[in-house]
């Protein structure tokens, strides 16, 4: 008998059949699990890689061996005419046949069916769908590379790509994603498909910027997402003499190549004003904008905006800009032995003056005057003014927002936080501000979530006034270690505030004793000014008082409860104007009137 009538016999022709469509019948299974539970992708290559290796053993043990009425036998011990192969045979045709139908039959319920089903299921869902599915019409800028021969171009290298993302916000139809969020991608292994996904974008802008003396090469590509596809790219090789000039053919070019794919901006071309004609003056001010964005070397941000001006005196811009880095640096720079305050106004007025329609210079009048005498209204005022003028202002809504949550209005200032993040999901500090209004309003769980989310950007603006609530939620260790990062990580007894934290009906003067001497031996007293949570865990009020502006920051506090009933705490509502605010504009919610010159309030969320 031939080895393939002898294969036959033994039916292991027909059992390495039923072991393939069995397989294959595994595979489907495998692929249909593999989509609906979080199994590695690496699970269906090992499925296959087993099921190769087990093909083997099949067929040697099908030659081998025979069912029999008794059980297995091995085949050489069975009288041959005794040998009901046949019969199994016959039923291992009928098996094959019918797993042949189910795998056929699953077949045709893949291709055809699913695509209906899931449109229908898209549909259905509405808003899951739209959360995941790219805008067509959108765009993100990353920030370009510097391949400059030194790498030292960074700086003006992200100026020059916040310029581009400046003016596609401008073109109508075009949604921009934020500066923050684009240059989260900074350096990032992502591809672009990923990346535009994480975006929610359906474009992408890169490119890199290589200069080197008076030349400039600024090579930019537009990838659409969904295909990788390149749209357009060119180099721009000039003499560093009009970077506007360059920065209008880039975005007039995008523009251009996007029309045809969308149709937006088909009546505006991108107009690209001259700021500055001094090149060195644009240069400094690019660079040190970046500076002042990332909070970091603020007295180095402050030289060069000052350099800047004196080489061009008319850059409104660069007045402007300055305005807001002075605005912020008393919070910032410590030691330096001057009030940036007084510097912020002039050059806000100065940048108003060179340009009326400038939106910064206003914001910053308002941020200013939140923190002089009686200056709340006016505060109110400008920041009003300032969203007005551009509605895009992110620290305009921030400030807004600080100053609606000082002075008892949360419900108002969570509005204005939330409308600081839809325009910049990446802010990480209106998303800290955020969470404090929750704190406010006694909404915990939220509160510690939107926090969390800034801490885990190691970011560090007001999380103080989370470190009793960590304290009482059982997390000691966090608000130890928030406490100490707040008090610079320089050696702080922070452990004595956490005590009065825990032990708040126990004498802790002894607590804020130690805490005052290492501020005096570490020449640490403006800090422990900064932090007005503090003395208001050790009911020191007439501290909180002396913190001056800053003790606006836990006039609602949750912990506050005990303060507000003090007179210090009228003290500081008078002091800075929130009782003349809210006599003009109304009371907010957990506060009233009472007779003609006095009030009181409560815990927010409850009613006076």
């Amino acid at each position: 008998m031939s080895l393939i009538q002898e294969l036959k016999r033994r039916n292991v022709i027909r059992v390495s059949v039923l072991y393939l469509v069995s397989s294959w019948l595994l595979l489907q299974f495998t692929d249909v699990l593999s989509s609906l539970l979080p199994v590695p992708q690496w699970a269906g290559s090992l499925v296959i890689l087993l099921l190769v290796l087990g093909f083997f053993p099949v067929v040697i043990f099908s030659w081998v061996y025979e069912m029999t009425p008794e059980g297995i036998r091995r085949e050489a011990d069975i009288d041959r005419s005794q040998s009901i192969t046949p019969d199994t045979g016959r039923r291992i045709n009928t098996l094959i046949i019918v797993l042949l139908v189910l795998a056929i039959g699953g077949l045709v319920v893949d291709r055809l069916i699913p695509e209906t089903q899931v449109a229908t299921s898209a549909e259905e869902s509405g808003p899951a769908k739209d959360e995941t599915a790219p805008e067509g019409n959108s765009i993100a800028v990353l920030p370009f590379a510097d391949l400059s021969p030194d790498q030292d171009q960074q700086y003006f290298t992200d100026g020059l790509s916040e310029e581009l993302l400046n003016l596609l916000v401008r073109v109508d139809g075009l949604s921009v994603a934020s500066r923050t969020s684009s240059f989260a991608y900074r350096g990032s292994t992502l591809g672009i498909p990923a990346i535009s996904r994480e975006l929610n974008v359906g474009h992408i802008l890169e490119g890199s910027v290589r200069k080197d003396g008076t030349r400039i090469r600024i090579t930019a590509q537009l990838i659409e997402s969904g295909t990788d596809k390149h749209l357009w790219s060119e180099n721009f090789d000039r003499e560093l003499i009009d970077i506007f000039a360059i920065q209008d053919e880039i975005a007039n070019a995008i523009v251009q190549a996007l029309t045809g794919e969308m149709g937006v901006g088909v009546d505006k071309a991108v107009n690209v004003e001259a700021v500055t004609e001094n090149v060195d003056a644009y240069e400094m001010y690019l660079t040190a904008r970046e500076l002042f964005i990332q909070r970091d070397q603020l007295p180095e941000s402050i030289r060069l905006f000052r350099k800047a001006i004196e080489l061009d005196p008319e850059f409104a811009r660069a007045w402007e800009s300055l305005a807001a880095v002075e605005a912020v640096a008393n919070d910032w720079i410590f030691g330096d032995g001057i009030d940036h305050d007084p510097l912020a106004n002039e050059a806000a007025k100065k940048a108003l003056e060179l340009d009326p329609e400038l939106s910064m210079p206003l914001a910053v009048l308002g941020l200013l005057s939140a923190r002089g005498d009686h200056g709340m209204i006016a505060a109110y005022d400008y920041l009003a003014a300032a969203i007005e003028t551009d509605p895009r202002n992110t620290s305009a809504w921030l400030w807004l927002g600080l100053r609606e949550k000082q002075t008892g209005f949360t419900d108002d200032a969570i509005a204005s936080f939330e409308r600081c993040l839809e325009i910049d999901p990446g802010y990480l500090n209106c998303r800290q501000h955020l969470g404090e209004a929750y704190l406010q309003k006694g909404m915990i769980e939220r509160a510690l979530a939107y926090n969390a989310e800034t801490l885990e950007h190691v970011f560090h603006s007001i999380d103080e006034s989370f470190v009793s609530t960590y304290v009482r939620t059982g997390h000691r260790n966090l608000a130890l270690l928030i406490a100490d990062v707040r008090f610079g990580s320089n050696g702080a007894p922070v452990v004595e505030w956490i005590r009065a934290i825990e032990n708040p009906d126990a004498d802790n003067s002894a607590g804020l004793a130690r805490m005052r001497d290492w501020a005096q031996r570490e020449n640490s007293e403006l800090k422990l000014n900064d932090i007005p949570h503090m003395f208001i865990s050790f009911k020191a009020y007439d501290d909180v008082v002396a913190t001056g502006s800053n003790a606006l920051w836990v006039l609602f506090h949750p912990d506050s409860d005990e303060f507000r009933r003090t007179p210090q705490f009228k003290q500081v509502v008078r002091d800075f104007g929130v009782i003349d605010l809210w006599r003009e504009r109304g009371f907010p919610p957990q506060c009233r009137a009472i007779g003609d010159d006095d009030f009181e309030c409560v815990r927010p969320g409850q009613q006076p």
